[in-house]
């Protein structure tokens, strides 16, 4: 069970802190069901969480070290293959990367998307919107944990990214 204060990852939501532990005094609650209340970090609203759902997946926030690590791989991970032939199909590939929530998975989509990104500019084109929708929702997913296991700001994480990774470059070469 988590704890008060304790950042957590929610679901497709991203960061969340746990704000509270309680009975949902609402009508039509599950009375003697309790529940987290969530406070996302990157966007408004609270959210009230069963403590013991197995629907949402709900984990800690990554520690300095393993965001490190993380950053450290990101050259290695391939891009997803994007097999979504009519945008029903791109939809449901982009919704198991994210509902997955797995770092891996979500990289992997947003290096697909950038690449397709830079095809379309190189074609004087604009991103389909499915791909700026699903980019948007795993940049603040990854991101925000990455932030908040770093200690910095959200806006700060691709200089950081890109800062650490020139650095193992360097040293490498």
């Amino acid at each position: 069970m988590f704890q008060i204060g304790e950042l957590v990852m929610y679901g497709s939501t991203g960061v969340c802190r746990v704000e509270g532990i309680s009975g949902l005094d609402q009508p039509g609650g599950d009375r003697g069901k309790r529940y987290y209340l969530l406070k996302p970090l990157w966007q408004d609203g609270m959210i009230y969480a069963p403590v013991d759902s197995e629907k949402v997946p709900m984990r800690p926030v990554m520690g300095r070290a393993e965001a490190e690590a993380l950053i450290d791989r990101m050259p290695e991970i391939p891009a997803a293959a994007c097999r979504g032939g009519t945008p029903q199909a791109l939809t449901q590939q982009y919704q198991s990367a994210v509902r997955d929530g797995g770092h891996q998975a979500l990289i992997e989509m947003m290096k697909a998307i950038r690449h397709k990104q830079g095809v379309a500019e190189a074609k004087n084109r604009r991103l389909g919107m499915i791909d700026e929708r699903y980019m948007k929702q795993a940049e603040r997913m990854l991101y925000g944990e990455l932030a908040t296991a770093l200690e910095i700001g959200y806006d700060d994480v691709e200089d950081y990214i890109a800062a650490r990774l020139e650095g193992a470059a360097e040293s490498a070469g």
